[in-house]
């Protein structure tokens, strides 16, 4: 459970990689943000996605979808063992899969698993040397242990329990093992594993798009340590370019697992003017906020917007961007991944408005339980274009929570740097002090018949300027 707000970059940098299954040193604490050492009490990470599976896709409402799993291998990277229970149990982690496009100079989610109940741990030494907490396949993780589960084991659906019932700042999971019933339309062997559509990993429609997996452990005693801020890891993936009528189209995990950050970090990796900020809800879970502005070359600019909640119960309900008087707003739009297993939730896109300086995207309110909130493991996108750059000094955007404020957990809004569109200029102020005024004419006056005071792009400053400047005088 989070206590504080942070606002600060991803400090890439400092985790730990390594390549499928080879040992490395990981990087403790929360998040790699702010301690080094080792992190007192449990703490447990995604320590390898080593492996694919694939299974036969299906057609759901007139689209094909691909079916895919993800091994994760855990880590106990902490000081204390993890209990590591069968169900129903608590305490035990849930590990939900998740998969990503970078496509077009934005991140989107294109899959999502329901979680897998961890029920015993093997003592491995992936990340480090391990102290054993029992012989063959204990129900605790040992200090310094890993425990691998396979692909195939984590796709295995008589173990995918829906996501609904975890609270992933607590890490407490108040279900009773009693799942929704996916539609009888969706195909059995795309249900409650990864569904990605196959236009989504479509070589001829995914021109020089990269993919990524990512994982997820969730456990109660790790969130009671605050250790939970380092549960997601991420590695890429590269898409084969054959589809077949058993198994899709075919994955090759590449390069190393990247340890301790989620996939929104992969964003980064590929486009260095990703802003991409961690918010903190104080009493509840993290947040990832990345932001891209992107020149289109004709005089506009598209703005790119990747929420990722990593574990916070309160739910993203709606985002704002500040607009500036004078700023036009096209193109907006929005995007979440598909609910299909029959969860309840709806797919409804969230409404966007632009009045009283800011553009705002609303998803249902909460007297709705199953409107389509922003919820734990899970990005969301808003984007549009404008016709001005962007500021040169960091903006804020505000992600307002959906549930309601609980007692220890008051906040209703939470705020991270992002790009935002600067204020236009006004034609004529040639001295950028925001008015034109006499100021501004001694400065064109001195420029006659030179470019430095052109105002209308003929590259000359002349009569023509001179009335640019007149009309538009600051009374």
């Amino acid at each position: 459970m989070k206590t504080s707000l942070t606002l600060g970059g991803l400090l890439l940098g400092s985790v730990a990689v390594f390549l499928g299954q080879f040992s490395a040193n990981a990087v403790p604490g929360k998040g790699g943000e702010d301690e080094g050492g080792v992190a007192a009490g449990p703490d447990v990470i995604v320590g390898a996605i080593p492996d694919v599976a694939r299974y036969t896709p299906g057609t759901f409402n007139g689209e094909q979808f691909a079916s895919y799993a993800f091994g994760s291998t855990s880590c106990n990277i902490g000081t204390q063992q993890l209990l590591w229970q069968p169900n129903p149990d608590p305490d035990h982690p849930v590990i939900p899969q998740n998969m990503y496009r970078i496509r077009n100079g934005a991140i989107e989610q294109i899959g999502m698993s329901w979680v897998k109940h961890g029920f015993c741990a093997l003592q491995e030494n992936l990340c480090g040397t391990c102290t054993p907490a029992g012989g063959g396949c204990p129900t605790i993780l040992g200090i310094g242990c890993s425990d691998p589960y396979t692909a195939s084991l984590n796709g295995a659906q008589n173990d995918l329990k829906s996501r609904g019932p975890i609270n992933a700042a607590t890490g407490v999971f108040s279900g009773t093992y009693s799942d929704p019933t996916p539609p009888s339309t969706l195909p059995v062997s795309v249900r409650e594993r990864v569904a990605v559509r196959r236009n989504d990993l479509d070589p001829a429609q995914n021109a020089g798009a990269i993919y990524v997996a990512e994982c997820q452990y969730v456990h109660p005693q790790d969130a009671a340590a605050d250790n939970d801020n380092n549960n997601a890891s991420y590695r890429l993936l590269t898409v084969g370019s054959t589809w077949s009528t058993n198994q899709g189209y075919p994955l090759t995990l590449s390069g190393p697992t990247v340890q301790q950050v989620p996939a929104i970090s992969a964003w980064k990796a590929a486009h260095s003017d990703v802003q991409l900020n961690a918010v903190d809800v104080a009493g509840d879970g993290r947040f990832f906020v990345g932001s891209r502005a992107i020149n289109n070359g004709n005089g506009t600019w598209r703005y790119e917007y990747a929420v990722f909640n990593l574990s916070s119960d309160r739910n993203g309900g709606s985002f704002s961007i500040p607009i500036p008087p004078g700023v036009t707003v096209t193109n907006i739009g929005f995007k979440s991944p598909t609910y299909m297993n029959g969860e309840g939730y709806t797919n409804a896109p969230w409404t966007s408005t632009v009045a009283n300086g800011k553009i705002t995207w609303t998803c249902e309110p909460n007297t709705n339980a199953n409107a389509n909130a922003l919820r734990w493991s899970t990005l969301y996108n808003f984007r549009f274009t404008a016709n001005v750059a962007p500021s040169t000094a960091q903006g804020q955007a505000t992600l307002g929570l959906w549930k309601n404020p609980t007692a220890t957990s008051t906040a209703t809004s939470i705020a991270a740097g992002a790009y935002v569109p600067s204020a236009p200029t006004v034609p004529g102020d040639l001295n950028g002090d925001g008015v034109v005024n006499s100021s501004d004419l001694g400065v064109l006056l001195s420029a006659w018949g030179t470019a430095v005071g052109d105002l209308n792009g003929d590259g000359m400053t002349d009569s023509a300027d001179l009335g640019v400047l007149l009309a538009n005088w600051t009374p």
